[in-house]
């Protein structure tokens, strides 16, 4: 154990133990523990709120735009040029194949920071002339100002990805922020502060606390009279708890929650494109992906074969080891979720459902006998209010469902208290706007799924959410707009 890695806290541009306390970072592969992360007390925390409020009130508060786009460029940089090192260490903490690894969460990490690099520099704000009564008149214009320290709190389903989807706007605008990734997936986090200071940004701009949730850092930092504006995504349950957090101070808040994502597949689709998108918004990430589809609605000329052949594609996923690119699927993040997604399994099987594939645990040879593995499952025959089907599992599972004309898909997927995402699969473009429009939910797409531009809205409605992050929209969180009148 004593040959064991460590994770320490970064803050003002140094790693630094913690209150005292260490736990285990475990690979969910094998469960055996890659490194031990010191746990930030609220001494750390302290530490890093002020460290971030000198470099707000210093050199990255003084520093100009240009300069600092530029800054924000380099990182990107840097975490290409450490490709590998980030690839190994997101690998290791969340067990995801490396052909996802490798395709979507280290090359986007990189890319949010040249992203918001863009819109920055290319973002206006409004002018109005207006009238005065000596006729002189007066000229009215908005400033962009930072929001001042961010608490970052981040989800383990994408790491990298969702934390510089945060970071990179926040840091863009001229913030500084103190990350607290989720204990789970501590490495990539703090492996980036390393490329922060290769590429120059000063110290205290950003910075890492490890921990937990409630009596440790993730409350402790949400807490702090020092952070200005909390950007979270993860369960609703969590981000209500940060909500009444955030009260104190009055301060805003950005959430990006849970979900119970809807796909509708009408039988004049195309069939071959909608059962591939279907295996990847079902399966992708071992079913851990906050845009993923756990109910899907068919409609019932096609409801027989679609749910066959998605079975039959699902029995084909390739578990294994993650470094091997023909693995198609990973384990759960731990033990722990996937007690919790077992435990829908059985409600499942008590609640009647027909059990297409899967249900369980896979048998895996050695040396990941003992990982977080679990097997892909599809059920039928399940009723709306079973918990199934209600509650947000986030686990490699759907329920299919055969429904009959829009009047009714546009029910079904809308009798849920979330609204994150959606998936329409349809070759008629006028029915795709009409579904498109009448279903309740931030994002949706047509013929495809998770096809990103990184400048448009991304959010939920009802329990999946509060705000907008992408594009300019992610300026409105991480900036205030100050208006300046000059009497002419």
């Amino acid at each position: 154990m004593s040959n064991l890695a460590e994770i320490r806290n970064f803050i003002d541009g140094v790693h630094v133990a913690g209150c005292g306390r260490t736990f285990e970072d475990r690979n969910p592969v094998d469960n055996q523990p890659v490194a031990l992360v010191h746990e930030a007390g609220e001494g750390e925390v302290d530490r890093a709120v002020a460290a971030a409020r000198r470099a707000l009130k210093g050199p990255w508060g003084r520093m100009p735009q240009a300069e600092r786009i530029a800054l924000l460029r380099r990182v990107a940089e840097g975490i290409n040029k450490r490709f590998d090192e980030f690839l190994r260490a997101e690998i290791l903490d969340t067990g995801k194949p490396v052909l996802i690894a490798a395709h979507i969460d280290i090359p986007r990490g990189a890319a949010n920071f040249n992203a918001f690099a863009d819109i920055l520099a290319g973002v206006a704000t409004e002018t109005f002339r207006m009238d005065t009564p000596d006729g002189a008149g007066a000229l009215n214009y908005a400033i962009r100002v930072p929001r001042g320290v961010i608490a970052v709190i981040c989800p383990w389903n994408l790491p990298l990805l969702l934390m510089t989807w945060k970071v990179a706007p926040a840091l863009a605008c001229g913030n500084t922020v103190v990350v607290k990734p989720s204990e789970e997936t501590p490495a990539t986090a703090t492996l980036l502060g390393e490329a922060m200071n290769e590429a120059g940004v000063p110290p205290g701009v950003y910075n890492v606390v490890h921990g937990f949730g409630p009596g440790s850092a993730g409350e402790m930092l949400t807490r702090h009279p020092g952070i200005d504006g909390i950007t979270f995504t993860g369960e609703t349950r969590t981000g209500s708890a940060i909500m009444k957090a955030a009260a104190d101070g009055v301060r805003p808040v950005s959430f990006e929650l849970g979900g119970k994502n809807a796909g509708l597949v009408f039988a004049d689709c195309d069939f071959n494109a909608a059962i591939d998108g279907t295996m990847r918004s079902v399966f992708a990430n071992c079913g851990q992906v906050c845009l993923g589809t756990e109910r899907i609605y068919v409609e019932r000329p096609i409801f027989a074969r679609f749910v066959e052949t998605l079975a039959e594609k699902a029995r084909k996923l390739a578990l294994g080891d993650p470094f091997d690119k023909k693995t198609s699927m990973g384990p759960l993040i731990s033990h722990e979720h996937r007690a919790k997604v077992l435990g829908y399994y059985r409600k499942a099987r008590e609640d009647g459902a027909e059990i297409i594939t899967g249900g369980g645990v896979p048998e895996m040879k050695a040396p990941y006998g003992d990982g977080a593995w679990i097997e892909p499952t599809i059920w039928t025959g399940l009723a709306e209010d079973s918990a199934a089907v209600r509650e947000e599992i986030f686990g490699p599972c759907c329920h299919v469902r055969p429904f009959d004309g829009e009047d009714e898909a546009l029910a079904l997927a809308n009798d849920s208290p979330y609204g994150l995402a959606t998936a329409i699969w349809t070759t008629d473009l006028a029915r795709a706007h009409r579904v498109a429009a009448g279903i309740e939910v931030g994002i949706c797409w047509v013929n495809s799924w998770f096809l990103r531009d990184l400048r448009t809205p991304f959010g939920g409605m009802k329990q999946s959410g509060i705000g907008r992050e992408g594009g300019v929209h992610s300026l409105e969180f991480y900036t205030e707009l100050r208006n300046v009148c000059i009497k002419l």
